[in-house]
């Protein structure tokens, strides 16, 4: 992959475009900005009811709360660029906090993937083997296999950030509505294409979406085959029941990002605008389903939150 100039000097920031066609700008970025709050509102609140209830240190809450913080990082690297350009009239970032949101973009979502993959896995083992689940994931086993995660994905993602980093940019601009890997690709002097085809980064890209949610769709064939031979309906009920917060999260994270692939497969080939508004969804709605779907769905959590607050209101 050579460059079409290699002797352009590195740009010191960008300008984010991908909003300047919209008329409501100010509207958006309110409802961009007031769905942030809520995100880190709801997250706090799981949060704090997981950490202060010793009932609640156990694997499934260990990965919610992994899963809180990548929610956390996901919608801070998009949304406060968006939150900036829209609210703040500020269409500038400089390449270190444009290069830094990127990364931090991707490695959220890529630890979500991962995440969502594990808590596919321990809900599998939780109704397949469920005498010998405490045994088999225990705290310790499952502070490893986050702590693992992180660490892979940190590793896998080092060749696509380096290159965004390495490749000339011959104009500051960025279309799209914040950095991300394919907006600073588009945004470089380079024929973009073979940064988007070479093997590293396609294999990278195909085993995190398609790879993992193959795996997920397998635990799930394996959970619907344990829990139907099961005898009584009341346990097939709690069983499900024990899973649907997990659905929800997946089909949330997974829907625009399959959507969006489907749509390219069947040759409708997505505008700019819409390529955007598909960023954005992406970016604010499961950041937002996943901890309200965890409080309502979930006994345990549903009950010490609601026990936390009525304990709030009677100390005020």
């Amino acid at each position: 992959m050579e460059t079409e100039n290699t002797s352009v000097v590195r740009v010191a920031e960008f300008i984010i475009t991908g909003f300047d066609h919209l008329s409501h700008q100010k509207l958006l970025g309110s409802i961009i900005f007031i769905t942030y709050v809520l995100i880190w509102f709801f997250w706090s609140i799981n949060m704090i009811v997981i950490i202060r209830n010793k009932a609640l240190h156990s694997p499934m809450y260990i990965f919610i709360f992994n899963l809180a913080i990548v929610d956390i990082l996901y919608t801070t690297s998009s949304n406060v660029t968006m939150i900036v350009v829209l609210l703040g009239e500020m269409k500038t970032i400089s390449f270190n906090s444009c290069i830094t949101s990127m990364f931090t973009y991707h490695l959220s979502d890529g630890v979500m993937i991962l995440t969502i993959t594990l808590m596919s896995a321990d809900r599998m083992l939780a109704i397949r083997l469920p005498l010998r689940y405490h045994s088999i994931l225990t705290n310790t086993r499952s502070f490893g296999l986050v702590a693992g995660i992180w660490i892979v994905y940190i590793l896998s993602l080092s060749p696509v950030m380096e290159a965004a980093y390495s490749v000339p940019y011959c104009q500051p601009i960025i279309r799209y509505v914040f950095c991300d890997y394919p907006a600073m690709i588009r945004a470089a002097c380079v024929n973009p294409e073979p940064y988007f085809t070479m093997p590293i980064v396609l294999g990278w890209w195909l085993w995190m979406l398609w790879g993992h949610f193959t795996i997920i769709f397998m635990t799930y064939v394996v959970i619907v085959w344990t829990v139907l031979r099961l005898p009584e309906k009341g346990s097939r009920r709690k069983m499900f029941t024990t899973c649907i917060s997990h659905i929800i999260v997946v089909s949330a994270f997974y829907t625009p990002k399959i959507v969006s692939v489907l749509l390219t497969r069947i040759g409708l080939r997505l505008n700019l605008t819409e390529r955007n508004a598909v960023l954005i969804v992406a970016s604010t709605v499961p950041p937002l389903i996943n901890p309200i779907t965890y409080c309502l769905t979930t006994k345990d959590l549903r009950i010490r939150m609601i026990h936390l607050m009525k304990s709030s209101v009677v100390t005020k």
